[in-house]
């Protein structure tokens, strides 16, 4: 009997399938293995519809990131095709107004031409202190910024300042729920994380050490381990 689950990945704002290079060898051995494409459409709900009209009937979910604001949109469209959830270095809240104007900002700038200049200036509060000299990581920001490109990063942004507000929907989550963050993420607060695993049932919370925004790259092998078990839960 072949018991493989199919397993979807949802990168995050700016970020494209080589987010999840580092976790993907061990991830295979579980079933196939499917990155979404989440910069073709400008809100949610849009997002959800297209990735779930291309996904596996059941599959386990992972969503990093924004990835994790279009997780729970597709929880919200399809809950019964969705056998396991990652919630990683995510949060449930909708936007803040301060947080939608420095959006706008961020777009404005995108449209000037001053795209390569931001992503240099978000690479420090993307990654733990300890790295803000890894040229490798720098240069996988700026990669990933030329796969989304400036038109799928202002419909990324245009998405995320939309996005519905998901902690009243937390306790509606039965599946096995993975939270995973690191112990420095600057760029969404790992307080918001235990928030969504006190509201989620059963939920298992990971706090990686020394460790930012991107588990996988900066810390590859407790990620993986991490996303092992849950696929084993």
């Amino acid at each position: 009997m072949d018991d493989t689950m199919p397993i979807l990945l949802v990168p995050g704002l700016l970020s494209s399938p080589r987010i999840f290079a580092p976790v993907l060898p061990a991830l295979w051995r579980f079933g196939p293995v499917t990155v979404a494409n989440h910069v073709r459409d400008d809100n949610m709900g849009a997002i959800a519809r297209r990735i779930l009209a291309e996904a596996p009937p059941r599959f386990a979910l992972a969503g990093h990131s924004m990835g994790g604001y279009i997780a729970f949109e597709i929880m919200r469209q399809a809950p019964d095709r969705v056998a396991k959830l990652a919630l990683i270095n995510t949060q449930a809240r909708s936007d803040t107004p301060e947080a939608t104007e420095r959006r706008r900002g961020m777009m404005a700038r995108a449209r000037a031409g001053q795209y390569h200049a931001m992503l240099d200036e978000f690479f420090p509060g993307l990654v733990h202190p300890s790295r803000h000299g890894d040229a490798s990581l720098r240069q996988l920001i700026h990669d990933m910024g030329d796969d989304v490109t400036v038109d799928g990063f202002i419909r990324q942004q245009t998405a995320i300042m939309a996005r519905s507000d998901s902690r009243p929907s937390l306790a509606w989550i039965k599946c096995p729920t993975l939270v995973l963050t690191g112990d420095e993420d600057n760029t969404i607060p790992n307080s918001l994380s235990k928030e969504m695993a006190d509201g989620i049932h059963g939920a298992k919370l990971v706090i990686l050490q020394d460790c930012g925004h991107m588990p996988q790259p900066e810390q590859p092998e407790a990620t993986t381990a991490a996303l092992v078990e849950w696929l084993r839960s």
